[in-house]
Parts: C-alpha cells; structure tokens; sequence
C-alpha cells in the first residue's frame, strides 16, 4: 500500500470495554492497520457505549445503531454482536451504503444469509465474512506447500475436532445451546473448520453427512441450572471433492476430553498435518508438520515472511488485520474516505 492513500473510517457495532471479540480482537486488529481509523462505537445502552468510548479512547459512542451507520464520516461497520442480530444491524448498515465486516455465522439461517447476501448486492458495496481462518499464516503456509507439490497429489483428507468439552457452559455461552439462534457446533467449529478445508483443497463433489444430539442437557455454571440442548453435538461426514480426494470430517463437543484439532493431508507424495488446541481454526494457534515418503511428520517452521510483525500478538487479532489488509486492497476509496 501507498503511504498517502486515504484512511477507511471504521464504526463498531457491540462493543464492551471489558470483554468480547470487539474488544480482544477488532480493536487491536484495525489499530495495527494504518489505513484504517476507529472513529464510532455503539453498545447496548447507553452506558456501556459511554465505558467503551473512554476505554479505546473514540468520541463518537452511541447506543443506536442507526445513529452509527450514518455517520458520513464512517465507510466500514463491522457487527460484533450475537449471531441472532446480526440480519437487523448488517441490514441498517448496508441500507445506509456502508461497506460491512460480520462476524461468523454470517445469520441464523440460510434465509438470514440469503436476504442479507441480495441487499448487498443490490447496494454494491463491499462486504467481507468473519471467516479469518483464511488468513491464519499457518493456513497461507499449507496453502504454499500444496501449490509446491510438497505432497504431490492429493488422495485424502481426516479432519477431526473437539469444540467445547464436558457439559457445562458460562451462563453468555447458554443462547448457543438452541440451534434457531444459529451460534453452534455447525456453525462455528465445524464452519470454520470446513471452510479451512475448501479453502485449501476445493469444494465436494458429492457428501454424507449425519449429526445428532447425544448429550441433551448442559448445566449453566454459574447457576447449575439444566438446559436441554437443541444443537447437535455430534456432526460427521464423508465425501468426494471436485478434485476426486476423499474427505473425512468429525466435529464433537460435549465428550469429556479427546484430540483437540487434527487435520491431515495424504498425497502421493507426502503428508501433511495441521493441529490446534481446540476445532477452533479462527482462534487457536495451529501448528504444521510434514513429511515426504514414508517419513513421519515433524514441525515445519513457518517462513518469516507470513509470521505477523505488527504487534497484535491474538491469533484472531492477527487474522482479522490480515482480512483488512486485503479489504483495504481490493475496495474503491468510498467518498466518505478521507485524508
């Protein structure tokens, strides 16, 4: 990028001063970023857009979203808030002709997509989905070695992954037990972490999928009180790629304990193999290994040139301010940009 171009002026719908994926991950992100400005805050009430606003030092706070989306000076919102309403805010955003970041799951359906996806359009402005996996520098590395031929030709893929074990969940995490809010192992875990998988290898041909709910009460923790569970916590598949490799893929939560992420590639030639802490591939470090013949797999070292240096030390942060990067490249300066 240019050292003079213009700076993106960025409003941030659901913000806390304490706690969420605003706070830990959005503001650090676009503040390592020198093309873009934080310059508006909306919360819940009122107070809490007032602690925000003090807290990360922005003048401009609100408590409705309207008043945010247009303001002429903001170009980009990004919608932090709950998956439940996220259809309502990343509307008002685009109606107002604001390019839009929102988190993932884009809505609660593919109805919410869809109606969100046609206005968007329909408006032809510039939108981006938080699916930063994309952007993890372990995933770009992968990306490199398989267009290198590190492991000739793709034969087959395991992917298999545990989100949240046990049963007990925090008492914010309790609207995720009912799958209508569409904040669940499908969405989340197993989105992100399938999204990874067709990033890297391509789309499915033909699949078999299957999920079920095998543990249908979670306590709260803080109360002990018992909720029953409409969301799977069991899901599975196997397919064809377009490619003609073999995929496998199992997302669980809810067991006690298990391999927290495995993914492996098997080509001709070599394998390689990806793992976390977690099927969380947005947030959790991952780590590559490979091996070419018979070998077995061992750490690879990622090279300089993808590992972070602009001091956003969150693997989320670090991924989100390489999802800007590429937003700032590829969108037309709106006339609200300024110098």
């Amino acid at each position: 990028m240019t050292a003079g171009l213009s700076k993106l002026g960025v409003g941030i719908i659901g913000v806390s001063p304490t706690r969420g994926w605003a706070a830990t991950a959005h503001m650090p992100a676009l503040r390592a970023l020198p093309n873009y400005e934080i310059r508006a805050l909306s919360a819940h009430s009122a107070e809490s857009a007032r602690a925000a606003g003090e807290a990360f030092g922005v003048r401009k706070v609100f408590s409705d979203h309207e008043q945010l989306v247009t303001q002429p000076d903001i170009d980009v919102v990004a919608v932090t808030v709950k998956v439940p309403q996220h259809r309502e805010l990343v509307s008002a955003a685009l109606a107002a002709g604001k390019a839009v970041y929102c988190e993932w799951p884009l809505g609660r359906d593919l109805d919410d997509a869809r109606a969100m996806a046609a206005l968007a359009d329909e408006q032809g402005v510039h939108t981006v989905v938080g699916l930063q996996a994309r952007q993890a520098p372990a995933i770009e590395f992968v990306q490199q070695l398989l267009r290198d031929g590190y492991v000739g030709e793709v034969l087959s893929t395991t992917m298999i992954g545990l989100s949240i074990p046990g049963d007990v969940v925090v008492k914010p995490n309790a609207y995720m037990l009912d799958k209508t809010n569409g904040a669940n192992l499908l969405t989340i875990a197993f989105g992100h972490s399938l999204d990874t998988l067709n990033y890297l290898l391509g789309e499915f041909a033909d699949l078999w999928a299957v999920s079920d709910v095998r543990r249908p009460l979670i306590s709260i923790e803080e109360t002990g009180e018992q909720i029953v569970k409409t969301a799977a916590d069991q899901i599975a598949l196997i397919g064809k790629l377009t490619s003609g490799a073999i995929a496998s893929v199992h997302i669980r939560e809810a067991v006690a304990a298990g391999t927290g992420f495995l993914w492996e590639i098997n080509g001709t030639d070599g394998t390689l193999r990806i793992t976390a802490d977690a099927a969380l591939p947005e947030i959790f470090p991952l780590t590559v290994a490979g091996a070419q013949g018979r070998n077995e797999p061992a750490d690879l070292a990622l090279p300089a040139a993808l590992v972070s240096t602009s001091g956003v030390r969150m693997p989320r942060s670090q991924q989100i301010s390489r999802t800007g990067h590429a937003l700032f490249r590829t969108s037309p300066m709106p006339s609200g940009a300024t110098k």
